[in-house]
This record gives structure tokens, C-alpha cells and sequence, in this order.
């Protein structure tokens, strides 16, 4: 009986997953998802929550087809090996990833007695299928989208009709949340999952993205796909995503390619400047923790701080104000804000959260190194009512515009909220 193993890793959907399609091309196929001790680790409980979600629904629509996700706890090549000895299994299918641990396990994988094949499907545009001339891959965004936009994407995967496991094969539990992390998730952290991640994609597609390119810096409108952490974990496919939606949208899914390609060219990205220009970080611990908290005294840093706990999300505006505020104005590395916010990101891709840090500080890809982000201009003209920060910053939710944003110049402070801890006028 011919079997093949597909093992979901970065593709949690049934729909346009080539993989998926590749696998079921056999009599019989192994679903599988491997939760691996390496990477649970040290993973926070909001991806945790947002991965458990997904390989939920992953299993129900799996069950719809005929068949059943399988899942293993332990060391994915070994269980890789022991379900290939177990079902007889020749072949084993995956989505191709270019991440420093991605390419280990692939690596290790192909030394199993399998034949294996990565399929394109995490990305738009898979990172090395666009290259400059003479160059392993492009440095600068402007004409990587050029180039992005000018491609042939491949035609989506079609949706298998029927999934046949090999018999006897027991499925195993889904682990809770407290078997995989001591942490608890942000109190309002969005569901995880191919269906949830559907339902956000038509709302967005019906209601929003036809003005996007207006309003997705509007930071109290909250009109943004919201759709970052589906694409982080395969929930929706960004190439079904690119075919229906706007251009300004296309342009922000090839800059989370772009990001990936340079990733895979530097797989230090997460760790050391891709462009070091000699900065010398000098930030205080104290100011640090600040800004972790939500308590700087800067009432458009602290909205986005304190969105990013609540949430596990921050939207794109805030995130760029909030790294700026932290590198430029308070001095501290980029890899400390890279932590935080990996901390909590239910979408913390590393090529995408390492990619847009070094980016705002400086040592990136951004063509104008001493970039700075004025947090006071940057709210009057993205939050200029004010409502973003009195969403977040309940101590400020009866300060009108525009004194809202610099609480510092009233009468009488508004009761609980810190001073500034740096002086920005």
C-alpha cells in the first residue's frame, strides 16, 4: 500500500496547501503534526493558545475529508522515523521554510530512509525564486517589489476530496494549554485556526479592503486585515490572500516575503545587525522596563505597549512608533525589543518581527539608516482624536485631544499616569 507522510508545520488549512494536495496523491496518508519540545520550550503562551486553536479546527476539517490529524509529542525527525516504520511509509511531504531551524530538520529529515519534498506555500513568492542579477537576493524592498509584482505565482493547490489514513493508526489527544506552557494567554487574544482565519479574511475583503490604503495607518480605526497571525501560522494562504486583495495589501504581503528572503540569505537576522553601522546602544534598564510595561509617560507608546499585552497583537503604525521610541529615542538595542515583542506576538514570525526591527533602527534594510520616528507627530496625524490612546491608556479616557497626547503640559495631571521619562519637547 503506497503511504505518504505529510507533516504540517507553518500550514494549518486544508485549502491551497500544495503539501497537503502532494501527499494525498497516495493510497494512504499521515496527517501529522509533531509537537516538538524543542521549539515548546520556550514558547509563549499566546502562540501556544493560537497553535492549539489551529491544529483544533486543522482536525476537524482533517475529519470532514475522512480523515484525522495525527498528533505526536517529542522530537519531530524521530517521530517522523517512528511513524514511517510504523505505516510503511515511503514518502513524506512538508511546506518549505528557510528559517536556521527549519533547514535543520529538513536536513535531518532527508537523512531518513523517505523521500522528501518542500512544497512552496508559507510565503507569496518563496524565498530565492526572485534574485537580482549577480546577487543571492535582494537588499533593498523597492525593487524586490517590482519584481514581486511582475511574477507568475503558481496556481493554488486544489482542496483534497478525501483524506484515507492507513488503518489502525491512532490519531492521539490534542494536549490543553496548561499541559504545553505555564503561561496564560492575553485576555483578548483573536481565535486561532483555518476557520476563524476565514471568517476575518471575507469580513476584511467585504468591509475594508476596498479603502485600505486610507485607513490602515488610522490607528483608532483598527480597520487593518488583522490577519498577521493566520498567515504566521498557515491559517489562511497568502497566495489566495494576494489574488483578491488590494494592491496596498499585495505590497504589504511582499514586504513579509522580502523579509523572508533576507532571512534566508542571513539567517543572523534575529541575532546580529545585517548592515552593522557601529551604533552604540546606551539604554537604561529602567527605561527599558518602562516601555514594557506601558508606563513611559508617552501616552502613544503606552497605547501600543499595553494593546500588545492585552491582544497579543499591536497594530502595524504603533509597532513602528513604539521600536523607533525604544532604539532612537531611548538608546536601547533592537534585540531587547525583539524579545519583548516575540514575547507576546501571537504573529511573531522571526523573519518578519527581526526583519522590521533592525529596519526602524537603523542596521536593516531601510535605505535611510537615521530614520526617526517623532512619537508626538506620529499621533497627531495617526491618532489625531485621540481615541486610540484612551482605548488603551485608561487613565487618560476622559483627556480630550489634543491634550491627550501630552499630558504633561495640563493644569493637573491625569491621576496614575508616569511623567515622561525622556523630554520630547
Amino acid at each position: 500500500m503506497d503511504t505518504s507522510i505529510l507533516l504540517f508545520t507553518r500550514d494549518l488549512r486544508v485549502r491551497d496547501n500544495p503539501a497537503l494536495a502532494a501527499a494525498c496523491r497516495a493510497e494512504r496518508v499521515v496527517p501529522l503534526f509533531v509537537l516538538d519540545e524543542t521549539i515548546l520550550r520556550d514558547a509563549p503562551a499566546n502562540r501556544v493558545r493560537f497553535l492549539l486553536d489551529g491544529l483544533a479546527d486543522l482536525r476537524e476539517s482533517l475529519r470532514g475529508l475522512g480523515g484525522d490529524l495525527v498528533v505526536r509529542r517529542g522530537g519531530t525527525v524521530d517521530e517522523v522515523a517512528r511513524l514511517a516504520r510504523r505505516t510503511g511509509a515511503r514518502s513524506l511531504h512538508l511546506a518549505e521554510e528557510r528559517s536556521a531551524f527549519a533547514e535543520r530538520r529538513l536536513g535531518a529529515l532527508r537523512e531518513l530512509d523517505l523521500e522528501v519534498t518542500a512544497h512552496p506555500g508559507v510565503t507569496v513568492v518563496p524565498p530565492g525564486a526572485v534574485t537580482p542579477a549577480g546577487g543571492d537576493h535582494y537588499r533593498v524592498f523597492t525593487p524586490y517589489w517590482h519584481k514581486w509584482s511582475e511574477i507568475r505565482h503558481r496556481p493554488a493547490a486544489e482542496t483534497p476530496r478525501e483524506v484515507r489514513l492507513p488503518p489502525g493508526l491512532r490519531p492521539g489527544r490534542l494536549p490543553r494549554l496548561a499541559d504545553l506552557t505555564s503561561g496564560t494567554p492575553s485576555p483578548r487574544l483573536a481565535r486561532g485556526g483555518e476557520t476563524a482565519g476565514r471568517e476575518r479574511m471575507e469580513a476584511w475583503l467585504k468591509e475594508d479592503a476596498e479603502v485600505y490604503d486610507d485607513v490602515h495607518d488610522d490607528l483608532a480605526a483598527a480597520r487593518t486585515s488583522r490577519l498577521s497571525a493566520h498567515l504566521k501560522f498557515g491559517c489562511v494562504s497568502p497566495l489566495e490572500l494576494a489574488g483578491v486583495a488590494p494592491e496596498a495589501f499585495r505590497r504589504q504581503l511582499a514586504w513579509r516575503d522580502f523579509h523572508h528572503q533576507v532571512a534566508a540569505a542571513f539567517p543572523d537576522l534575529p541575532r546580529r545587525d545585517y548592515r552593522p553601522r557601529g551604533t552604540r546602544w546606551d539604554g537604561q534598564e529602567d527605561a527599558l522596563a518602562a516601555w514594557r510595561e506601558g508606563m513611559t509617560g508617552v501616552p502613544i507608546v503606552d497605547a501600543g505597549m499595553r494593546q500588545l499585552r492585552a491582544e497579543g497583537f499591536m497594530h502595524n503604525r504603533a509597532r513602528m512608533i513604539t521600536a523607533s521610541f525604544l532604539t532612537r529615542n531611548l538608546g536601547v538595542d533592537w534585540r531587547e525589543g525583539l524579545r519583548h515583542f516575540d514575547r507576546w506576538l501571537a504573529d511573531g514570525d522571526v523573519a518578519d518581527n527581526a526583519g522590521n526591527w533592525q529596519w526602524v533602527a537603523g542596521t536593516g534594510n531601510d535605505t535611510r539608516p537615521n530614520r526617526v520616528l517623532n512619537p508626538l507627530r506620529q499621533a497627531a496625524r495617526f491618532d489625531p482624536d485621540g481615541a486610540y490612546v484612551r482605548a488603551h491608556v485608561p487613565e487618560l479616557a476622559d483627556v480630550p485631544a489634543p491634550g491627550v497626547h501630552r499630558p504633561w503640559t495640563m493644569r493637573a495631571a491625569p491621576p496614575g499616569y508616569p511623567s515622561p521619562i525622556i523630554d520630547l519637547d
